[in-house]
């Protein structure tokens, strides 16, 4: 993939293809993937901290809820004047965590979703094929006041450009990413099992498309 050179982020008016979402997170849009960014030389690069990063997860269904996080095993910014113009971070899937079950519940939900349940590898994200996924960033855009964050998310071997609204604080030292929380459909990126909006006569027992992330990655300078 061609990289292009991105010497200005501060740039309105992209135009993307909106996914709606279906609950109070900011709508987020998926596009097919795009440039990955690279900084100028001035450039400070961070290391991220992957003992303080964490990305929270939600999902939902008719019968409830349930959260948990996933762990970033490495990753890489290039930031100037708390702007980040290109980086990179790996998402560890087998490191996949359910916070809201205890014991064998917690266990089984864990194991379904990181598809180590023999016969059952595809439910999800199948993390024996698939043990990570990666996040490139290709810009940073201004929209009514907020600092949108663009990249490609690689699961599964499925490529798709996303845009989420972050904060970004950076120092001499360190840098903080911290989003709001925002959605994905995760039928883009083939993670089907339990989708009405793939397969037919499921009545109440789907699971909602959309997955609710936040992510808060911290970065030290390397």
């Amino acid at each position: 993939m061609k990289k292009t050179f991105l010497n200005v982020f501060m740039i309105a008016g992209i135009a993307m293809a909106t996914v709606g979402c279906k609950n109070d997170n900011k709508e987020t849009t998926t596009e097919d993937a795009k440039e990955v960014a690279i900084a100028n030389a001035e450039t400070m690069e961070y290391a991220v901290d992957t003992d303080a990063s964490v990305i929270d997860w939600k999902g939902n269904k008719p019968t409830g809820t349930h959260t948990g996080t996933i762990q970033l095993k490495n990753g890489t910014f290039k930031a100037n004047d708390s702007i980040i113009e290109s980086g990179t971070f790996v998402i560890s899937m087998t490191s996949i965590n359910v916070t809201d079950l205890e014991g064998d519940d917690k266990n089984n939900l864990e194991n379904h979703l990181k598809g180590t349940v023999e016969g059952k590898e595809g439910d999800f994200f199948n993390v024996n094929q698939f043990p990570e996924a990666t996040f490139e960033v290709t810009g940073v855009n201004k929209m009514n006041g907020q600092t949108m964050l663009q990249g490609n998310l690689t699961m599964k071997e499925e490529t798709k450009n996303i845009e989420f609204p972050v904060t970004i604080n950076q120092s001499e030292d360190s840098l903080e990413l911290t989003s709001e929380p925002f959605t994905i459909d995760r039928t883009k990126w083939n993670v089907n099992y339990g989708s009405k909006s793939v397969f037919d006569g499921l009545g109440d027992k789907f699971i909602n498309d959309d997955i609710i992330l936040t992510l808060n990655v911290k970065a030290k300078k390397a």
